[in-house]
């Protein structure tokens, strides 16, 4: 018995001195560490489903940020036994666009000297939020002791801070001038256009 507890200790440890004699190698740049991990991708190739035409003139783009501060809890449960807090930056950007592809001749008034032009654009709209995920992260979160066993049994999912956070950011941006600031600059870009053209562009009211 003693003799086998030897031989194994044996082993032991001239296994351990093989690995320190390769890690001293490795750090004196005599012998490549074997132990390196590496990483490879095995994914497949990005594949292009389809093309679609647009006619969306993007106009302006707003930039947003929010810190959500959420907490659940359990009525009568204190929070170390069950309960959850999470703090969670998000940033992200949201687009504001005026869509041409509903213009008509109607909205599009030549005078007969062919030297000014009314125009009657659409209201400009907003994209949905994109997030950045360079800036967008967990801060901190504070876990219940039920929380976090129930951590390590499945993973944790995050998807419902993402979605309130793009709820708050598309909210924020309705309440801003962002879609004032697009049909300004939409409005900009065709007197522009119009006037390398020699042609005075005008603009009427949508509901004119």
């Amino acid at each position: 018995m003693r003799t086998a507890l030897k031989v194994a200790l044996s082993a032991v440890a001239g296994g351990l001195a093989i690995v320190l004699v390769i890690a001293a190698l490795s750090v004196g740049g005599l012998l490549t560490n074997p132990f390196q991990s590496r990483t490879t991708d095995r994914s497949q190739p990005a594949l292009l489903k389809s093309i679609q035409n647009i006619s969306q003139y993007h106009a302006a783009v707003g930039n947003f940020e929010v810190v959500l501060d959420i907490e659940k809890d359990i009525r009568w449960v204190p929070d170390f036994v069950v309960g959850e807090r999470s703090l969670f930056v998000a940033a992200g950007t949201v687009n504001a666009y005026v869509d041409f592809s509903g213009l008509s001749e109607d909205d599009l008034t030549l005078s007969g000297d062919g030297q000014s032009v009314k125009v009657r654009l659409p209201e400009a709209q907003l994209d949905e939020p994109n997030l950045d995920q360079d800036r967008t992260y967990l801060f901190s979160q504070e876990r219940g002791v039920v929380n976090r066993v129930n951590d390590a049994l499945s993973a944790r999912d995050q998807s419902g801070l993402y979605e309130l956070a793009e709820d708050k950011l598309e909210a924020a941006a309705k309440k801003s001038e962002l879609t004032k600031r697009a049909e300004e600059n939409t409005k900009a870009m065709l007197v522009g256009m119009f006037g390398s053209l020699d042609i005075e562009a005008t603009f009427v009211d949508a509901e004119e």
